[in-house]
């Protein structure tokens, strides 16, 4: 590696574990608004996000190339169909995780990004048949015992943590299949779900129950500023995605919900029991083992397995 190629590894390794340390202090700024309904502080983020997202391609000089991919997708049916669900369920990530987080639920929350990459590669396997090796399968049944001493100590299945991972997982499946760039894609997405925010907000302000008045400086402010905390993390990963191997993006997604993890439980006082940790444990092996298992360090130990049956 040259010298040049370092700097690059550099840059990217800073600009991605920037990213993913933003998200995971993003509780701290949806906690500011827990006063507002969650449901409007989603329209408000969708409609600013857009706004902002405009503002930066037109900054950076990408807004031909924005125009384009909309013609390109309003010619193409199935992409359009793949974009349009996209932005659904985006929007229902959102929604879950801000809920979430002003309900209480931010260990909860850490849980189901945890068990997002695990989720990805099961919806590869079923959607775009790609093969399972055999620690992959061990990291899934690790992180199922995982969720499932969870659920049977508690006696509820922690819905929170799966709809953040499935939504996000459907949402990674869509955007690979529809194959948009990073910052045009989420402009697209936000442009199509923006209408229904902007009706639902001119609703509750019609009726008096919205939340974003003028005379709050200080909570139109964190509304406006909705926008700015989602894209200014998903700028620094396109910085740096691109300059990084997928291992090692896949090594630094952790950051994300560990610090989730900590904010709950040191700074909110979210219980965290034994259950919990014995649960975490279960499901930090499986991650291990699944960030490991294409890797020389467990292939060498898959065919003595693969031997061993064959004696039998």
């Amino acid at each position: 590696m040259n010298e040049e190629q370092r700097k690059e590894q550099v840059i990217g390794v800073a600009a991605t574990a920037g990213a993913y340390i933003l998200w995971g202090f993003l509780p701290l700024y949806w906690k500011l608004v827990d006063h507002v309904p969650s449901g409007e502080v989603l329209a408000h983020r969708i409609i600013w996000s857009f706004a902002f997202m405009l503002f930066i391609l037109f900054l950076m000089r990408r807004l031909k190339k924005f125009v384009r991919e909309l013609k390109e997708l309003a010619s193409n049916r199935k992409k359009l169909f793949g974009i349009i669900f996209a932005s659904l369920f985006i929007s229902l990530n959102w929604f879950s995780y801000i809920w979430a987080v002003n309900n209480d639920h931010v260990v909860e929350a850490s849980l189901g990004y945890y068990i997002n990459p695990l989720i990805s590669v099961l919806l590869g396997i079923i959607v775009l048949k790609e093969r399972l090796s055999f620690w992959q399968l061990v990291s899934f049944l690790l992180a199922l015992a995982g969720v499932l001493n969870l659920t049977l100590h508690f006696g509820s299945f922690p819905w929170v943590a799966f709809s953040l991972a499935l939504s996000f997982g459907f949402y990674g499946l869509l955007k690979k299949l529809v194959a948009l760039g990073a910052l045009t894609g989420l402009t697209i997405e936000t442009m199509l779900i923006t209408p229904v925010a902007l009706i639902y907000i001119g609703m509750i302000g019609g009726n008096g129950t919205s939340a974003f008045q003028f005379g709050d400086m200080s909570t139109a402010l964190l509304l406006f500023g909705a926008g700015v905390v989602t894209a200014i993390p998903l700028l620094l990963f396109a910085t740096g995605a691109n300059r990084i191997s997928l291992s090692m993006i896949g090594f630094l997604q952790y950051i994300a919900p560990t610090i989730m993890l900590f904010l709950g439980i040191f700074l909110y006082d979210e219980p965290f029991s034994q259950v919990h940790l014995i649960s975490f444990i279960f499901i930090w092996t499986a991650l291990a083992i699944f960030s490991f298992a294409n890797t020389k360090l467990l292939a060498r130990f898959e065919p003595r397995l693969s031997k061993a049956k064959s004696y039998n």
